[in-house]
This record gives C-alpha cells, structure tokens and sequence, in this order.
C-alpha cells in the first residue's frame, strides 16, 4: 500500500513538473512573439480625417523609435488596426475585438473622446494599457480615469491654460469673453478656460453659445461687442465658422483683440479672414524645431505627398512613448511593470520633451504661441512661432477620484 502510495504521489510530482514547465514555455513564448499593438481609431465617419493621420503618425513613429527595424529587443512589432467608425458602441465591440480575440498587450487611440470612454473600462477589465490619443476630453484623465489610461496627448485643459497663459502675459486683469457652439464639445473647451481664467487672476464677463448649425452669428457678436471685453476666445469647428462676421464688426476698433487655437490645417483654410491674429497651436510642422520633428515632415512629404499635421504629431508621440517603455522594460509587454516605467517617464515627441504625470498619467509638455501669416504659396494662414509656452506652466489640474486603485 505505502509503495502505491509512494509510486503515485512520484507521478502526481512528475505531472506537476511538466506542466510548469509548459507554462514556463508559454510565458518564454509570449515574450518573445510579436508585441501586439491594438490601433483603434476613426478610419471611417466624423472624425475620419483625425484617425488617419494618428495612424500615419503611430506608424511613423515606430519606425523612428526603432530605427527602421520595427523591432524592440528582437520582438517584431504587429500593428492590428480598428475602426470605431465615430461610433462609443462600435468602439466597444472592436476593442473587445482586439482584446479577447487578438489577446493585444496594448490599446492606442481613439480620435473621439467619446469612443475612448466606451474603451476605458474595457483597459481596466483585461488589465491592458490604453495609451490616448488625441482624444482630448478632461475626464478621460480625470473622473473616468483608471490606472491602465495614460495619454500622450493634451487634454482640453491644456489648451485652455495656454490660451489664458497668452492672454495674461499681455494683460494681467484681462476682462474676457467666449464664443463657442453649444454642444458639448463647446461647453467642454469653454468650462477649463473659465477655471483656468479665475485662477490664473483674470475675469469671464461674457459667454455666448450659438447652435451649432448656426449660420449668422450677428446677433451673439454684437452682444460681445456691446459687453466690450479685452479679448474675446473663439472655438469653433465647421464650415459655418463665425471668422468672417467676427472682422465684419471691426471689433479690433472697439478695443477687442480676437483669439483662439490654430487648429488642423483643413480648418486653417477657413481661417484666411484672421491673419494676424495672434493665439497658441498644439502643433504645426513648421513650428517645432528638433530633430524627431526635421524627420517626420521629411518622411511624411516623402510618402504622402502632404505636410504632418496635429494628429500624425500626436500618433508619433504615442508609438515614442510605447517603444521607449518596452525598452526600458528589455522587450518585456508585463502590464503592471510597464504602468511604474510609465508613471513619470520622459520621452520625446514632434512638439519636444514630454512625461507622464504619475498621479493621473496625463502627458505634461509644451504648447506654443503663434500669430497667423500670410505666406505666398501657401493656401491657408500659417501659424509662426512667437514663443514656446512651457509644459509646467500648463499643466491641468489632477482630477483623479479619491480613492482610485493606482
């Protein structure tokens, strides 16, 4: 009986021996098979346009981080690409897609701040990294924040201290007004600007919100007009754009200086009427000087005919920052030890130096002033560079939920 005994507990050990041993193989085999890479984007719908270039940019930007191998310590890098079609819901179902069938070790994108809140808690039940960008919104970092969000972009809060930042430089007590759609697009641009403005010592004396489908914008201008602040900050996407009507008003005579953010250059075209008009932009090819940025309109001209813009920045900031983590990591995709490589890491991009924030991994870097010019040649206003606005003097504010799982 005991030699039984002794007999069956050697298999049950031998048995013990060799499945751990085949899971020691399949770990070994994971780390050194492709590193999966979950693009996930508008390639199709509203903001089409923005998930295109992010997906040049992302590929772009893996060859620069590599050196052209597209390889991070002997693992070939795989790339499979979602289109979320501008959709929360088609968002939804192509990250599942990604993650229970593909098994990605990482999500990258959305262009839509609203698909990215359908994937946020998708990163957190498969325990997989979801890198932002562009989407902007704040609570994406903020509210609905969970430990697997980093984002390479800026958030609207940034944009929003940069304009104040601007602002204040030329007049510290700055009486200022907003014309924005109301939409929550507009609302969510408008309420950072107005935080920011009260804590940085300025002062909101108007705001104005005109249907988004509006097309004669006479009636909310002259109550700006009327109100007469120093500056009046417009946001504003679409072709029914305000630009026009806002010089028709000569509000520049009744001491009101307009301003806003340089946006892509499609909306640049329908910007002529502001030359000269002064404000700040996340990016613009001619604007950066280094030599990551010298490289990308290089190649970007070369392939597509076609200067980078804001997004193909951005999707080369976020493929820097992943490699940059992998190698530091030797080749290793381990979720929890990217996260503490991540929190407070540095890496460079097309617009300079940038880190994650440890505390809601919120990527800090520098926006820029600019002034609209008119350049033979060129069919739209080109933002020139005035001055570098510094990535510490932007930062947003944490908005981390007390008690979040870091």
């Amino acid at each position: 009986m005991k030699k039984k005994a002794l007999i069956l507990l050697i298999m049950i050990m031998m048995a013990a021996t060799m499945f751990l041993a085949g899971c020691g193989d399949d770990a070994q085999d994971a780390e050194e098979g492709p590193i999966k890479i979950g693009g996930i984007t508008s390639l199709s719908g509203a903001l089409q346009d923005y998930g295109e270039q992010m997906q040049r940019g992302f590929e772009l930007g893996l060859e620069y981080a590599t050196d052209g191998t597209m390889e991070i310590a002997g693992r070939p890098i795989e790339v499979l690409w979602e289109d979320t079609t501008t959709v929360p819901d088609v968002a939804r179902e192509r990250g599942l897609i990604l993650l229970e069938d593909e098994n990605v070790d990482i999500l990258v994108g959305p262009a839509s701040s609203a698909d990215a809140g359908a994937l946020i808690s998708l990163a957190e039940e498969f325990e997989t990294i979801l890198m932002l960008e562009p989407a902007a919104a704040d609570h994406l970092t903020g509210e609905m924040w969970n430990r697997y969000v980093f984002r390479t972009g800026r958030n609207s809060a940034q944009d929003a201290r940069a304009m104040v930042e601007i602002i204040l430089n030329e007049n510290p007590e700055a009486r200022v007004g907003t014309l924005a759609p109301d939409s929550a697009f507009g609302r969510a641009m408008v309420d950072p600007f107005e935080t920011a403005l009260a804590d940085m010592g300025g002062e909101l004396v108007i705001q104005e919100f005109p249907p988004v489908e509006t097309t004669d914008f006479s009636s909310y201008i002259l109550r700006i007009r009327e109100e007469a602040p120093d500056y009046v900050y417009v946001i504003w996407a679409g072709a029914n754009n305000p630009w026009g009507e806002l010089m028709e008003f000569n509000l520049e005579d009744f001491g009101i200086q307009i301003t806003t953010g340089a946006p892509e250059i499609a909306a640049l075209r329908m910007m002529s009427p502001m030359i000269g008009m002064t404000g700040f932009t996340v990016y613009y090819h001619s604007v950066p000087e280094n030599d990551m940025n010298d490289w990308l309109v290089e190649k970007h001209l070369e392939r597509y005919d076609m200067p980078p813009d804001i997004f193909t920045s951005g999707g080369m900031a976020a493929a820097v920052a992943i490699v940059t983590a992998i190698e530091e990591n030797n080749g290793s995709t381990d979720t929890d030890e990217l996260i503490e490589i991540m929190r407070g890491m540095e890496f460079d991009s097309p617009t300079g130096r940038r880190y994650f924030r440890a505390e809601d991994h919120q990527a800090i870097q520098p926006l820029f002033e600019i002034e609209l010019t008119e350049v033979d040649g060129v069919d739209h206003p080109v933002p020139v560079h005035i001055r570098t606005i510094e990535a510490e003097d932007i930062a947003p504010p944490i908005r981390v939920p007390d008690g979040a799982v870091r």
